[in-house]
């Protein structure tokens, strides 16, 4: 977490262990994204800058789903045994506006899966204050040849 009012940088973010990655496909034209090893699993984030913005000058909501998609899309396809997971459904609450420069922190939580659903929870954190939730249905997919 950064203070209150400051603004993060890549490298206040490296020295708090975050690693930044440039991923292929559509999170990497938000990204980069970045990552953290936790003892309760992987963080996810993304500091936001201007190209993060909507009109009313805070992240765009579609900037923050898709944060939240792909961390939740990265739990799922971790908890599955790296099996490809695609989202079935996507339930998005904002609660809280996200600024230029600050960092928007997800964690995702496993609630129940099946052979082939995976039932999901993620929280948005921003300066130690709930930015948005999200509830996911993923679809396990079938490895590829069977």
């Amino acid at each position: 977490m950064n203070p209150e009012g400051s603004t993060l940088t890549p490298g206040h973010l490296e020295a708090l262990r975050w690693k930044p990655r440039e991923l292929p496909g559509h999170i990497g034209h938000i990204g980069p994204l970045w990552t953290r090893k936790e003892p309760e699993g992987w963080a996810y984030g993304l500091l936001c800058d201007a190209r993060h913005l909507n009109p009313a000058g805070v992240m765009h909501g579609g900037v923050a789903a898709t944060l939240l998609d792909h961390a939740i899309s990265a739990v799922a396809w971790e908890a599955c045994g790296r099996q490809p997971c695609v989202t079935v459904q996507l339930d998005t609450h904002f609660l809280a506006p996200v600024a230029k420069g600050q960092f928007a922190e997800v964690r995702v939580k496993v609630n129940s899966r099946s052979r082939s659903l995976m039932f999901l929870y993620a929280e948005m954190m921003v300066n130690g204050t709930l930015s948005a939730t999200a509830q996911a249905v993923m679809k396990v997919m079938a490895p590829a040849g069977v």
